[in-house]
This record gives C-alpha cells, structure tokens and sequence, in this order.
C-alpha cells in the first residue's frame, strides 16, 4: 500500500498559511492556466514561495533548508559534485551524514536527478529542499534579484488520491489488473487529467516514454521538449491500455507499432489527438500529437508572412495550374502553410481534393482521401483516381518517389494546381531532389511553378525587452549577417515570468521564396548542381530563411539565436 500523503493544499491550511477557500481559489486558477497549484497560490499572492517549498518538503518528507542561513551556509560543499552537473540541475552538495550524501535540490518530484545523482557519485543520496533562487545564486553567483520569482515544484499529475485508488484497485494476490474503461476508474481520471492539462499548456506532442524504473511523461510547448512528470512503473500497462483503447488500437497487441486517433472535448472545443504507439525495450512508447481545428486557420498574415512574400504566395495559389511545392524537415509547419492556402481557396467554384497520409484536419468542402496501403489505396492509386474527378486544385500530403511525383506533375501539365510538400534544406534543392528521384528534368522545369521552404521560430511574450550591448552575443549576430551598430535598440530578449517562464509564446515560420524564371529552367533542365540554382535563385531576388529571418529580428518578433537555430547551416549568401 502506498504511504498517505497529504496534499499541498492541506499542509498549507494546516500550517496556517491559507485557508480553504484559498486553497479553492489556488486550484483553480491552476486547472485554468495549466500551471503547478503552489506557482498558481504564489501568483496570487495568497503564499510566498518559501512557504510553498516548507510545504512540499512536508508532503515530501524532506527536511528543508534556507541556504541564507549562517549554520546551513556552512554545510555547503561546492567540491561534492561536479560543477557542470551543479549547473545543469541546480543541485548542491551539503556534505554527509551516515554514509549519505545530502543533497540540496529544489524539485522534489524529479526523480530522474537524484537516480544521476545516485550513480554518479556512487553513494545514497539524502535529499534537502531548498529555493530556486538560492541554488542558483550560490552555484552560478547569479542573483534572483532581477530574475521573476521562480515558480514552486510543480505538483505531481499522480496525486494523492489516484496513488491510494490504484493501490485499492489493484489486488496483486488475485493478479487484477486496473480497470481502464470505468470514467471513474482512477487511471481514466489520469489519463484525462494529462489530456485536459496539455491542451490547455500549448502543447503540440504529448510523449509516455517507459523508462526501467518508472515512465516519463513529456509535453512539447513551442518545439521544445521539457518534462513533465514521472509516472509509477507499475502505472505503465493500465496508462497504455488506456490511451490504446481511447485510440482504438489492439490494446493486447504490442509487438508491433499501431496508429490511432482520439477526440475529445477540452472547454466545448472538439480537439483530436494523432496516436502513434511504438515497440521499445521497456514497453511501447506512445506520442500523441495533438491537431486543433483552429491551428490552420490562423490566417496567412499570422503565419509569420512578411508582407512582400505574402503578396507573392496570394498570387501563386491562384494560378490555374502548375506545382507548389513547400519544403522542410518534419515539424517546421508545411502541413499548416498548405492547408491555410487551401482555406483561401475553399471556395464554392473550386473543386478541392486531398491526398494524405494521414488526413490530419478536416475541412469542410474539402474532398480528403486517407491514404490506406495495407489495403493498395495508396498515393498514386489516390492521384489517378483524383484526375477523373476533374479537380481544379489537387493536394498531394508528400511527393516521396517517381512514381507519385511524375502523376503529380502531369495532374499540373494538365490544368491543375498542385500543393505538394518535399524534404529538402531549402528551396532550389527541391529541383535536384526531384531529379536525384527519376523524374525527367524536363518535366521539373516546366511543371514546378514555385518552391517555398520554410522553418519555425519561437516568438517573444509580451514582456520582451530591448536587449543591452551585454545581451547581444556576437556570435549569433554574425549568423545571420546582422552588425552590432545596426542590432542596438531594435532588437528583443525574452524575459521569463511565472506564467511563460521561456519568455516565449507561440511560433511563426520564416520563408524562402523561390520564384522559378528562365534561368532557374535552364538550370534545372540541364541538371545544374543546387548551389548553382542556389546563386540564380538570390540573383533574381530571392529572399533566403536568413535574411527573412532577420526582418523578424529587427521587428521584435524573436531573437538572434532562434534565426541562428534553424537558419544557419545556409552560410548566409
């Protein structure tokens, strides 16, 4: 049976800190930000965050500390552990006591440190919580005077009352396994709460990795991967029975990866969940991408269009015929550029089909098709029926051989516009991709009307600053091509707070916009290296993801480093 802990909201009325009603208040607003129950109490003012961490150390059973203390302070062993662990984790040696190393840290749900902790210095750990801010000022000299007050540990997603219920379901002398189908069951209510609580935190992934001791929980927020929670391992088959089911997998299969959807109502909105279940050494790990009915109708301008190449992309989709093709790594936002180009054009006089694998949103007006291999419904079956159904516009999920590529192309000699998307690092390499696959050169020359690569980049919340001389890394400058004298006073630092603690909300795409013209033609026909496309390409006007990357800088939409992230490897011109 597991040990009964209190909840933080109690040990807080106990100590006399808050009352009930508070305690109501705090739950609340954390349930409607997404936030930790102690970050939403200190955002109110109703606690201090030295009074959330004295109660977490109680509900915890570790003992807590203030490291301003003159005899604490003199506990303090900076030689224990190695600098850059102290630094990465924020952790800080505090000597030892009956063969135990005391460690200060300052969230005591994760695990995951203190097991590192443990096999790096070969010893059991004997952890002590401390704030934030103290450890960080000790470790890097860094006062937390400037910085926002830092947020308290966020509370476990396993609370109290679901560790006792699975306990009490689980009767391990008759070999019961947790219900997963009952909504009052306690792993459903698990379940539902990480779906409710990663909708409403911006996320786009949602990632259950079992782990050998335990099962790690990730959401990720703006591209960036962060952790969110370590679930029981003894949680790990019901939590995937669950989502297997909710998904409408093999919940008895596990051998091989499935695929599955979800769709569930978060706030009276309809969101769905892509579900994607894979075979790994200590069971399956699940991702779920959450696909929100809004995301890609969010306006073109609001996609991160600069106003000239929002003029020129206007005008391509509205061309009769020909290939559009947007390119980029997984993740960097094709899919929504296409889709919202296809909400402009959705239009009672267009005859609009789809060919995806797999349909991601649905349209209305929209004839989408979901791309079934297993049963020989695949992408050039799909074309060549779409070409009998005399469509104006075509769009096509991925062009990833000859053979889907040459129908596309002939869909486009033949009077259709055609949206496609291509993994390629920037535009003009879409022009020998498609050769490098056995498409004829000639057909690539004149079928491909534009290519568009494009790339996301985090954007700053609206407590950005103007960032100082100090802030400004000439490195990340010299990346993308921008002098120091023309950066002062135009560029923005993020600035973390309590609600938005990267300093970053949202994120828009930065384009390269390749036009074709004769020459690019030429070049193409006569199989020219992408370089050589490359120089034409800029010669003639082309705006590379660097130099559309630095407007964005210079008008405070993000910083340096998040053009310098994604855009570098160009070499600037």
């Amino acid at each position: 049976m597991a040990r009964s802990r209190k909840k933080l909201g109690e040990i807080l009325v106990a100590q006399g800190v808050i009352n009930a009603d508070q305690v109501n208040e705090g739950v609340k607003k954390a349930q409607q930000d997404g936030i930790r129950t102690g970050e939403a109490l200190v955002e109110l003012g109703l606690c201090t965050d030295h009074q959330v961490l004295k109660a977490l150390a109680v509900q915890h059973g570790i003992k807590y500390v203030d490291l301003t203390n003159e005899k604490i302070a003199k506990l303090i062993d900076k030689e224990a552990i190695d600098k850059s662990v102290m630094k990465k984790h924020l952790v800080l040696g505090m000597g030892k006591s009956g063969g135990k190393m005391r460690v200060a840290i300052h969230d005591p749900n994760d695990l995951q440190v203190l097991d590192n902790l443990r096999f790096v210095l070969n010893c059991d750990i004997e952890p002590l919580l401390a704030t934030k801010a103290q450890l960080k000022e000790i470790i890097t000299g860094e006062s937390a005077g400037a910085a926002p007050t830092p947020a308290a540990p966020q509370e476990s997603l396993v609370t109290d009352s679901i560790d006792r219920s699975i306990d009490r379901s689980v009767d391990r002398s008759m070999d019961k396994s947790i219900d997963v189908s009952s909504e009052d069951s306690p792993i459903v209510k698990l379940v539902n709460r990480v779906l409710d609580e990663a909708v409403r935190m911006r996320t786009s992934d949602i990632h259950i990795e079992p782990m050998g001791d335990r099962v790690r929980l990730r959401y990720r927020v703006d591209g960036v991967c962060s952790e969110r929670d370590n679930l029981p391992k003894r949680m790990q088959n019901a939590v995937l029975s669950r989502l297997k089911l909710m998904a409408g997998m093999n919940i008895s299969e596990k051998r091989i990866p499935q695929d599955g959807r979800i769709k569930i109502y978060v706030d009276d909105v309809p969101i769905d969940f892509r579900v994607s279940a894979c075979p790994a050494y200590h069971g399956e790990s699940v991702v779920l991408r959450i696909l929100r009915p809004d995301a890609v109708r969010i306006g073109l301008t609001n996609i991160g269009f600069e106003p000239e190449n929002l003029e020129v992309f206007n005008k391509i989709i509205k061309r009769p015929n020909g290939i559009f093709l947007v390119t980029g790594p997984t993740g960097s936002g094709k899919t929504t550029t296409l889709y919202s180009a296809l909400d402009v054009l959705n239009r009672p006089d267009k005859k609009i089909i789809t060919a995806e694998d797999p349909v991601e949103y649905n349209f209305d007006g929209i004839n989408q098709c979901q791309i079934r291999e297993d049963i020989g419904f695949d992408f050039p079956s799909v074309l060549r029926s779409m070409l009998r159904q005399a469509p104006n516009v075509i769009l096509v999920g991925e062009i990833r051989d000859r053979e889907v590529g040459e129908i596309a192309i002939q869909a486009a000699l033949t009077g259709h516009l055609v949206f496609s998307t291509l993994h390629t690092n920037d535009a003009p390499s879409a022009m020998t991709r498609l050769i490098d696959m056995g498409i004829k050169p000639f057909l690539v020359a004149s079928s491909v009307q534009a290519v568009m690569a494009q790339r996301l980049v985090r954007v700053l919340a609206d407590s950005k600053q103007i960032a100082e001389e100090s802030d400004l890394d000439p490195k990340y400058l010299k990346l993308i091509n921008l002098k120091l004298e023309d950066a002062l006073g135009k560029v923005y630092k993020p600035v973390p707070t309590a609600d938005i603690p990267t300093g970053f909300k949202g994120r828009k795409a930065v384009f390269e916009m390749m036009l074709m013209n004769s020459e690019i033609r030429d070049l193409t026909f006569n199989k020219a290296q992408a370089s050589d496309i490359r120089k034409a390409a800029l010669a003639s006007g082309m705006k590379a993801l660097v130099d559309d990357g630095r407007t964005k800088v210079l008008n405070g939409v993000t910083t340096p480093q998040e053009i310098a992230r994604v855009s570098q490897f160009e070499g600037g011109h």
